[in-house]
This record gives C-alpha cells, sequence and structure tokens, in this order.
C-alpha cells in the first residue's frame, strides 16, 4: 500500500472516530436540560429527574457493552469497512431520535439505539487501523486515535452548549416527533454524520478479510493473576468516578449553580483539554521524572482530595480550577494503566486491553446510577464518596508494586531456564 494511500485511510478513520465522540459531547451539558423538558411534558413527578438522567447516561454504556463483541466478530469475517457504515448510520438515527423527541420513552430509545450502533465505530476503528499499520507505528497510530476520541470531547460539550443556548424561536411538529431551538445541536450532529457516511461509504477501502484460524488450545479460558486483577480494579475505579462525576457535575451546575448549559459546557470542555494535552505529555515524560507507579499514586491523590473538595466551592473560576485539577490526576492514571495492561503479556494483549475495556464499561455503567441516587441525600455526597473511593485505590498500588515485583522474578526465571 502505498504511503498516501494508507495516509488518506488513517485520515478517514480519525474522522470518524472525531464526529461520533463530538456526538457524545454535544450531549454531556444538554442531557438534564432536555431530561427535565420532557420529563415535564409528560407529567412525570420532578424528584424522578435525577433518577433517569442517571439511567439514560447509563443505558449508553450498557448496550455498548453488550454489543462490542458482537460487531468485532462480524468485522473479522466481513471487513472494517461495512461494520464502521452501520454504526455511523446507527448515530445518525440515534441523533435525529434524540433532537426530535417528544418524550423520554423516545429518549431512551434514541440512546439504546445509539449504545448498540455506536459500540462498533470506535473498537472496529482501532482494528482497521491495526489492521493497516506495522507493529513498529502502532503505538503512534493509536496515541492519533486517542486525540481524535479527546478532540470529541473538546468541542462537543462547547457546541452543545453554545447551540442550546440559541435564541432561535422555531417550532414544528410532524406527527410524534417534534422541532424547535433544542434540537439544533443533534440536527447538526446528525447532519455531520451523515456527511462523515457518505465520505467513508465513497473513499474508504475495506480491509483484507482474514480467516483467522485459532487452535483449540487457545479458547477463551485463562486465569488472571493478582496483577492483573489489581490493574483491572483501578482502572473500574477511574472510569467509575469520572461516568459518575461527568453526570453528577451536569446536575450539581444546572441545580445548585445555577450554571447555564453553556457554562456547563465550559466545564466539560476544560476536563477533555486537560486529559487530551497532559496524558501523551505523561506518557512520554512522566517516567523522566516518576515511576509509573508513583504517577499513580500521585493522580489518584490529587483527583481524589480534587473531588472531596468539589461541593465546598462555588465560585466559577474555583469549580473549573477543581475539574482541572481533577483531569490532571486522571491523566496521570489512566495512561500507566493501559501501559502496564499492555505489556502483561505479548502473545495476549490484544485480548487484556479488551478485558479492561468491559472493566472500564462496567464502571461507566454503574458510576451515573450510583452518582445520581447519591444526590437524593445532597449534593456532596457523591462527590465526597468518589473522592474516597479514589483516595482508598491507592491501597491497590501496594499491592500492584507486590506482584510487580513477582512478576519481574518470573521473567528472571524463565529467561535463566532458556540459559
Amino acid at each position: 500500500m502505498k504511503r498516501k494511500e494508507k495516509l488518506n485511510r488513517i485520515y478517514l478513520i480519525l474522522l470518524s472516530l472525531f464526529v461520533v465522540m463530538l456526538g457524545y459531547g454535544i450531549l454531556l451539558p444538554t442531557l438534564p436540560y432536555y431530561t427535565e423538558r420532557l420529563a415535564l411534558k409528560d407529567n412525570l413527578d420532578t424528584e424522578l429527574i435525577n433518577f433517569h438522567i442517571g439511567m439514560l447516561t447509563s443505558i449508553y454504556p450498557l448496550f455498548q457493552l453488550l454489543f462490542v463483541i458482537v460487531w468485532g466478530k462480524l468485522s473479522d469475517k466481513y471487513g472494517r469497512k461495512p461494520l464502521i457504515v452501520i454504526g455511523l448510520i446507527g448515530f445518525v438515527v440515534m441523533n435525529l431520535l434524540t433532537g426530535l423527541a417528544t418524550s423520554l420513552t423516545m429518549l431512551y430509545i434514541a440512546r439504546i439505539v445509539g449504545g448498540i450502533f455506536t459500540s462498533s465505530v470506535i473498537p472496529v476503528s482501532n482494528a482497521y487501523l491495526s489492521d493497516i499499520t506495522s507493529e513498529k507505528r502502532r503505538t503512534k497510530i493509536m496515541a492519533w486515535s486517542g486525540v481524535a476520541i479527546s478532540s470529541g470531547l473538546i468541542f462537543g460539550p462547547v457546541l452543545g452548549g453554545f447551540l442550546s443556548q440559541t435564541n432561535l424561536h422555531f417550532k414544528f411538529s410532524i406527527g410524534v416527533f417534534h422541532l424547535d431551538r433544542f434540537s439544533v445541536p443533534f440536527i447538526l450532529a446528525a447532519l455531520l454524520g451523515f456527511v462523515v457516511v457518505l465520505i467513508i461509504g465513497k473513499w474508504l477501502k475495506n480491509t483484507e478479510i482474514k480467516r483467522r484460524i485459532a487452535s483449540k488450545g487457545n479458547k477463551f479460558s485463562f486465569s488472571l493473576s493478582t496483577y492483573f486483577i489489581v490493574l483491572l480494579l483501578l482502572s473500574f475505579v477511574m472510569q467509575f468516578v469520572v461516568t459518575l462525576f461527568e453526570t453528577v457535575f451536569s446536575i450539581y451546575g444546572k441545580d445548585e449553580l445555577a450554571f447555564t448549559s453553556n457554562q456547563v459546557g465550559i466545564g466539560f470542555m476544560l476536563c477533555g483539554s486537560v486529559m487530551a494535552v497532559l496524558q501523551p505529555v505523561f506518557a512520554t515524560y512522566g517516567e523522566k521524572i516518576l515511576t509509573s507507579k508513583q504517577q499513580i499514586i500521585l493522580g489518584l491523590l490529587i483527583s481524589g482530595v480534587s473531588l472531596i473538595v468539589f461541593p465546598f466551592v462555588n465560585n466559577e473560576l474555583n469549580v473549573y480550577l477543581m475539574i482541572i485539577l481533577f483531569a490532571a490526576g486522571g491523566a496521570m492514571v489512566t495512561p500507566n494503566l493501559l501501559s502496564a495492561v499492555s505489556l502483561i503479556s505479548k502473545e495476549n494483549t490484544g485480548r487484556n486491553i479488551s478485558i479492561q475495556s468491559s472493566t472500564n464499561s462496567i464502571g461507566q455503567i454503574l458510576g451515573p446510577v450510583l452518582g445520581t441516587w447519591l444526590i437524593a441525600g445532597g449534593f456532596y455526597y457523591p462527590f465526597i464518596i468518589a473522592g474516597v473511593s479514589v483516595l482508598g485505590a491507592m491501597g491497590l498500588v501496594y499491592f500492584l508494586k507486590t506482584q510487580d515485583k513477582e512478576v519481574d522474578e518470573n521473567l528472571l526465571a524463565d529467561q535463566h531456564k532458556k540459559l
């Protein structure tokens, strides 16, 4: 494959990743306001609004978790391109249903459709990138995939917050569908998704379908080492806390701080920007100053303390400062956990990362549900409990050190046997 053709394919894949995450980001600051509007329209008890916000946030990663393996197997059988196109079409449908929704039921259907179909785009796109790049350049390409995803999370909340605050005054009703100014961000996301579907359909070439015949002895039966289990627990805690924070902050900003969706969007933009910029920085240069375990401990400490302090500040600038600190702590932890998982086994790197990804999805499902449930007792509860959970996770690093020594000793023993 020529270099120019390969670059064009990479750019098209990165474009699809960016648009899907842009759509996800657009909903983050607007979901509480949109849910409240539809709940009041359905004459639901106002006390149930936060419950529905949590469920609508959780149902998306739940269906992603259920369908991600299905899409992966289908992409191995039919090639990557058809599955990416199907995922993008599902993304368009999700945003149209969200933008035109006239009831909470329609919003739930939109989120389920989105969870099912968008779960094909990110893993299958990464598999496509893996297919067309050499092992030597794979880490660099996967880093660019991370940049595309983070960029969507940076611009999406700002765009969603800004467009939902427009002074446009129009209303159109077509059967069960309704179009007004609240629909604007989602209709825009649907249009962008449709354009990308056309571009991908026309210019992206399908990958060669590889028939991988696994030996009978390599079936899905394995045991997890304590070292790996500790890494998975740390990954779960971080993802659980991040999604809990995302859900609760949007409600907290609306109800307690009286923030507009635009101000909430700025908070999410800052969080995404800090993580996008600092993750590659810590991953590249962090070990020159601190070991990976020291970075994990420090990152957990910074994130935990910032979460505990968060509900006690109400000045807008201080709120944004706490968000920046929380994101900086997360940026120190996440790349080190991913790196540690990828280094456990050369033969099973893909499998191990998939297990970590599934663990993250469980955290994404539980975080919003528990967060919105804790809000009933007071806004400070979810933040403090999340902060204490992160600080408690620091204790797991002790076991990580112990197991790390065992792993090193096992590697040395294997080398001596070979000699």
